[in-house]
């Protein structure tokens, strides 16, 4: 039988060949197995590896520019402007939550300078190093699309957390411009937050409050004891001719308990007298010591009784007291106005806060104005250490571009939010998810990728046995593209490339990866979107 059908199978090619092609064709193998119902023996074409197919496009293409090197640790945040920070410590992270500047534009779309008056959001970032930090996006804090609908701005946020019956909450203080403190509560430091009262927790109908210039700049401490305290005010009386006694006494400040609650007064508020103040309080104890720290105003200079305080203009200055209401003791200016380290000034605005055993400041400065272009008054966020003295006294300190070193190793084996770096090229960051896009903070996603664009983490510790893969989530929609993976700078080495597809996608890295790096992920392509990414073992 086998006999048999490899002979008809003989027959019919001989058939064909005689019959069915013409004077100098040939079958073509598809033919033949089309007939036979045979697979041939193929051998498919070779494809490109990825370094093959990427290596060629990342060696030649045009770096996006950026506004911080990565040779700088300062200012913080890039991707967005933040003034005024806030720092909130909590589960071996450091919270910034500033107040969210918006580019404005004039007639002609020519730049025009900080208004201030269209300020309605809290941007929050966050670091466990203090050089990477993850964007957190910006709280919808005032507005029609805020939380607190009652406000127009949200000034200068100050946070807090406590437990409450069993539950650790959270808590944004904010300045409904210079007119009201309104506050918003959360479950989780990111959000979303919530007003919790629909109305301002302090007013200009609240006692011993209507003649305060400017009822604004929110500080808030939570005591040892679980008591919590609310420390406001700013401005000088008198209008545009202020005495020399209202410059040197303007008696703007106030202080008052909270409730248990956090977000109702147990009590009226009651003055406190800064030298020379003039916006930005701050509050802190270290030790048995409460400090109250502030910006002094812009009429120092040249005062009669200049002399008798250690002080500038537009310094960030101190007091002291044994007790959270006082009274405070003059101590002496930490810091002076940011125009004095880069050059734009204005005002001076500060946190100091404590994390894994040292202290340190963060203010703000005009430093991206220029490079910018912008009409000016545009603040960003930076970190410098607090030169804390072991008497308890505070030495002048210093505002630099270098910041903070970097407090331990960054790790890669975890899950990391893309929207984490300590500097970037070209990128934007916008929420991700539902709760996010609704509230304004909470998981983002980097976006706004085109070709040249980059992140940077820094100080990236692979270990000894090294990563030998590289994992990334994407949100890809219609883009299409490739991230290389670079040690070191933007000019170093490429250790793997991954293309970019919807959802998560893994590539074996080019060599296994040892050591500490600074690490780089430069993209190619554009309109696609990235979720997070991890290295393995």
């Amino acid at each position: 039988m086998e006999k048999a059908r490899i002979l008809c199978t003989i027959l019919l090619l001989c058939a064909v060949v005689l019959g069915g092609c013409k004077e100098g064709e040939t079958m073509s193998s598809e033919s033949v197995n089309t007939m036979t119902g045979t697979t041939p023996a193929t051998t498919p074409a070779p494809t490109a590896t990825a370094a093959e197919k990427w290596s060629g496009v990342f060696a030649a293409m045009k770096k996006a520019d950026t506004l911080k090197l990565p040779i700088y640790n300062n200012p913080l945040m890039v991707q967005r402007l933040g003034a005024d920070p806030y720092a909130l410590v909590y589960d071996g992270r450091v919270y910034i939550y500033m107040t969210g500047d918006v580019i404005e534009t004039g007639v002609g779309g020519k730049p025009a300078a900080n208004s201030y008056s269209k300020i309605n959001t809290i941007n929050v970032i966050s670091s466990d190093d203090l050089v990477n930090w993850t964007d957190h996006g910006s709280v919808k804090a005032a507005g029609f699309t805020g939380a607190a609908k009652w406000g127009g701005n949200s000034w200068a946020p100050a946070a807090a957390c406590k437990e409450i019956d069993g539950k650790m909450q959270f808590f944004l203080y904010f300045a409904n411009s210079g007119n009201g403190i309104g506050v918003l509560r959360a479950d989780s430091p990111v959000g979303p937050f919530e007003d919790p009262i629909g109305k301002a927790l302090i007013n200009r109908n609240t006692p011993n409050c209507a003649n305060v210039t400017w009822l604004f700049d929110p500080a808030v401490l939570v005591d040892n004891d679980g008591s919590a305290y609310l420390y406001v005010g700013g401005g000088v009386p008198g209008g545009n001719s202020p005495s020399a006694d209202q410059i040197e006494h303007p008696y703007t400040a106030r202080m008052v308990k909270l409730s248990d609650d956090m977000i109702s007064l147990d009590g009226d508020p009651v003055s406190l007298d800064p030298p020379f103040l003039f916006e930005d309080s701050g509050i802190n104890r270290i030790g048995d010591t409460y400090y109250y720290s502030y910006c002094s105003n812009f009429n120092v200079d040249g005062h009669a009784n200049q002399k008798n305080y250690d002080m500038h203009n537009g310094e960030i200055c101190y007091m002291t007291s044994a007790n959270p209401l006082g009274p405070y003791a003059y101590a002496g200016a930490i810091l002076k106005n940011p125009g004095f380290y880069f050059g734009p000034g204005g005002n001076n605005h500060h946190c100091i806060f404590e994390f894994e055993g040292k202290y340190y400041i963060t203010y703000h400065s005009q430093i991206l104005d220029k490079p910018l272009g912008t009409g000016g008054g545009y603040r960003c966020t930076h970190i410098d250490e607090l030169n804390l003295q072991e008497d308890g006294t505070i030495a002048m300190g210093k505002g630099t571009k270098n910041g903070v070193a970097q407090l331990h190793s960054f790790d890669p084996y975890k899950v990391v939010p893309a929207a984490t770096m300590r500097t970037m090229g070209g990128i934007e960051t916008k929420p991700y998810g539902e709760t996010a896009k609704k509230f304004g903070s909470g998981d983002m996603v980097v976006t706004g990728i085109d070709e040249g664009d980059w992140i940077n983490v820094a100080g990236v510790d692979f270990g000894t046995d090294g990563a030998k893969s590289f994992t990334a989530k994407f949100a890809a929609g219609e883009g299409s593209g490739a991230v290389a993976i670079r040690l070191d700078s933007l000019g170093g080495e490429d250790v793997g490339y991954l293309e970019v597809k919807d959802g998560e996608v893994s590539a074996e890295l080019l060599r296994t990866v040892t050591g500490v790096h600074d690490v780089y992920f430069l993209f190619a392509g554009s309109g696609y979107e990235l979720v997070n990414w991890s290295f393995g073992k």
